[in-house]
């Protein structure tokens, strides 16, 4: 008999991406099935392999929804047949997430399993609105409390509110929209004060949360049927009088949502920068990085390499290429020991450094045209070879040309337009939610433009140069910011100062 798999119950926290444990991250990784609630960040799933198999398990009003005896029987199918199995669940697996039921079927197949929890989100929504959910003074103890219960008993909610209104703490209610008018009238009816201080958080820990504020007599109109969609809680007693603004939402990007059009691979740098200052941020790459079309040509050209006076490097892709091809040939950094090495701009540099190599020349100014300037001179008679993409401009062959260099173009990799952007990033374009769109080259600038058009009225455009912001321009669609320093964190800089007066 084949050996069982295992299954993992893993919390995902209540929201942010960056709340998951460790031990969560290293088995969604060894995973060969995530079962993931809607909840879960989809996010997260970027620590599976690429031949793990994930199954959303659907949600309300949205096409499939599993119900809890599939997903019993799935997990334990699978987990038979010898699968890693992650059960990624919303917040932490023991409070309201069915984990009893889950484990009864575990059990009854003899399934070995682990429980892997997470951060709840009653004490996520406490930190991230800034409420301290027990205090001293005001409240020695917090209960959770599910504002939805098993449908299959009698009453809508058997709660003892009575015991609950005496409750000399807070109260966090989890699911508590649809039924918000019955457990707010019980424990006024109970002797709760309807002055009662009430934080609603709404998207707990996204960049969309909300914090409103309200007291126990309000709850029944501000949550009547319609108004407010879920997922939030509710937190009920005096700690909430101190809640809505917060760290989280004080954050200088808050409410701001940036589209990142980055290759993906190089996206992330940016976009985590962008969400620590309190973004929202999308992604639609725009171009795709991908091997040469002749790509014995460039394997030619690498063997070669050494026996060249100059190394110029254009992009840090270039450099990734360069080293990969570098290391099937079965060489190292030290076939390099007699050339020197140029670059454009930061990103290059530490991809070059990367492999324990200081650059011998890099501009003060990231433009083909510094580095030219200060190449020329050293240049006349001596064999360079410039490391570039498919596309781009000739400026720096040129100019070394004509200064007397023996120079060599060769193509490292192929840089091609995208051409159907994602329909929730058009849509979102189009409906005018995006603020600002980050442009991070011409090639980049060329391709947006055709891909979005005039939905890109809609939006603010960061350039990452004058360069850039100088395509835009002729393109039509001119940048409201432009990068001062011609790096990511220049053209964060650069969407911080515009968004100053806010």
């Amino acid at each position: 008999m084949e050996p069982f798999g295992q299954v993992f119950l893993i919390g995902a926290g209540p929201g942010d991406p960056g709340l998951l444990t460790l031990r969560g991250a290293e088995l969604l990784a060894r995973a060969d099935v995530v079962l993931y609630d809607y909840l879960a960040p989809a996010e997260l799933l970027k620590h599976c392999h690429a031949d793990c198999e994930t199954v959303c398990l659907g949600r309300h009003g949205a096409g499939k929804l599993w119900t809890q005896t599939q997903i019993n029987e799935r997990m334990v199918a699978d987990a038979v047949a010898g699968k890693t199995v992650v059960r990624l669940k919303g917040g932490d697996p023991g409070i309201f997430g069915r984990l009893a039921e889950e484990l009864a079927a575990l059990r009854a197949a003899n399934v070995p399993y682990e429980i892997v929890p997470g951060v709840t989100t009653a004490v996520a929504a406490g930190a991230y609105a800034e409420v301290t959910l027990t205090d001293r003074d005001a409240a020695s103890c917090v209960a959770f409390v599910t504002g939805h219960e098993n449908p299959e008993k009698d009453d809508t909610l058997s709660l003892d509110f009575a015991a609950l209104a005496r409750f000399p703490g807070t109260l966090v209610f989890y699911m508590g929209v649809t039924t918000a008018p019955l457990w707010s009238a019980e424990l006024i009816r109970h002797g709760l004060a309807p002055t009662t201080p009430v934080l609603i958080v709404r998207k707990c820990s996204l960049p969309t949360q909300e914090s409103i504020a309200m007291t126990l007599g309000d709850v029944a109109t501000q949550l009547a049927p319609g108004k407010m969609r879920p997922p939030l809680v509710a937190i009920v007693g005096a700690v909430s009088a101190s809640g809505v603004e917060s760290w989280f939402t004080r954050r200088p990007l808050f409410g701001r949502t940036v589209l990142v059009t980055r290759p993906e691979h190089q996206a992330d740098e940016l976009a985590e920068r962008l969400t620590e200052l309190g973004a929202r941020v999308l992604r639609q790459p725009v171009i795709t990085i991908g091997p040469p079309e002749d790509r014995a040509a460039f394997s030619d050209a690498v063997k070669r390499a050494t026996g060249y006076d100059w190394i110029v490097f254009s992009s840090a892709n270039g450099v990734k290429a360069f080293f990969t091809e570098i290391a099937a040939q079965g060489l190292d950094a030290r076939s390099l020991s007699g050339t020197q090495l140029a670059a454009i701009g930061p990103a290059t540099s530490d991809a070059l450094l990367a492999h324990g190599l200081f650059c011998d020349l890099h501009p003060e100014e990231y433009r083909a045209e510094a580095l030219a300037d200060e190449l020329a001179p050293l240049a006349s008679g001596k064999k360079l070879m410039l490391i570039r993409a498919s596309r781009g401009r000739d400026v720096l062959y040129q100019e070394l040309l004509s200064a007397g260099g023996l120079v060599e173009q060769t193509i490292a990799y192929r840089s091609e337009d995208v051409t159907v952007m994602r329909t929730e990033i058009a849509t979102a374009l189009e409906a005018g939610e995006i603020d600002w769109v980050t442009v991070t080259s011409s090639a980049i600038a060329r391709s947006l433009v055709n891909l979005a058009g005039d939905s890109l009225e809609r939006a603010k455009l960061v350039a990452i140069s004058p360069l850039t912001a100088g395509v835009l321009a002729e393109l039509g669609y001119p940048a409201a910011a432009v990068a001062e320093e011609y790096t990511s964190d220049g053209m964060v800089a650069a969407i911080l100062k515009a968004e100053s007066p806010r």
